[in-house]
């Protein structure tokens, strides 16, 4: 995939310099190295943009938010070198909207999706199937509570998030495989009760707050702690834990 990226990307760069050659020829631009960079350099940009946009939509490792902005800052730019409107890098601070924007739509939950899969398991000696959903976000916004009766336990995945979360794995079916939960959060506080016959590991880290794991305390600047069951290893039924917090705390207890 990386190389078919690459390959592409050659081949606009040839596009491009292409058309600068034909805009020069008809006198539309002069032509010299630093009018092509001058007018190539944008295009990058909206390449990159439109690559991370469609990877972050696509929940395969790219930012839904700097693909929109670096495109959108190409665009504008491109628009500037055929002197459509007049932008440039010090006109930056003027987009300082989409930020509102962005939070906008991380409320309502929207560009991130939920990746299904159907799940096999035994209830009674008779198999059942049910469809799932991955719980996962970026630059979120808010508070996030699981805690009904028989919640089914599904991967976790929260990055760039503000808020506060309690997750009361006690109550929740829990599947027999390892379930992994990331939280990575910028303030807030973060709260995972779970059942004592359920094998886990704990990796968790704080800028700044407290941290607390099964009683083990600590609290202060870049603190962190870690725990493994000991049957951890062999289990077929665990959880997998990644918490970090950079202002807040981090509470880990069985019940």
């Amino acid at each position: 995939m990386r190389g078919r990226f690459l390959t592409n990307l050659v081949a606009i760069t040839l596009i491009t310099f292409g058309v600068l050659l034909v805009l020069a020829n008809v006198g539309v631009i002069q032509f010299d190295f630093k009018t092509i960079w001058h007018h190539f350099y944008p295009v990058l940009f909206v390449v990159f943009g439109l690559k991370w946009l469609i990877n972050g939509l696509r929940n395969k490792g790219g930012s839904w938010i700097f693909g929109s902005l670096f495109l959108l800052v190409g665009i504008l730019l491109l628009l500037d070198r055929f002197d459509v409107i007049a932008f440039g890098f010090e006109d930056m601070l003027k987009l300082w909207p989409l930020l509102i924007i962005y939070i906008g739509f991380s409320m309502i939950g929207w560009p991130w999706k939920k990746k299904g899969r159907t799940f096999v398991y035994t209830e009674n000696g008779e198999k059942k199937v049910f469809h799932r959903h991955r719980k996962s976000s970026r630059f979120s916004i808010g508070d996030h509570s699981f805690n009904e009766e028989n919640w089914t336990l599904t991967p976790i995945d929260y990055r760039d998030a503000v808020g506060d979360y309690y997750i009361n794995i006690a109550k929740a079916f829990i599947p027999e495989e390892e379930i992994p939960i990331r939280i990575n959060n910028w303030a807030g506080e973060i709260q995972i009760l779970l059942p004592k016959d359920v094998p886990c590991r704990v990796d968790a880290s704080v800028k700044a707050g407290e941290l607390i794991v099964f009683g083990e305390a600590l609290d202060g600047i870049n603190r962190s702690l870690f725990f493994e069951s000991p049957d951890y290893a062999d289990a077929t039924r665990k959880l997998g834990m990644h918490l970090r917090m950079k202002a807040g705390s981090i509470r880990v207890d069985r019940v």
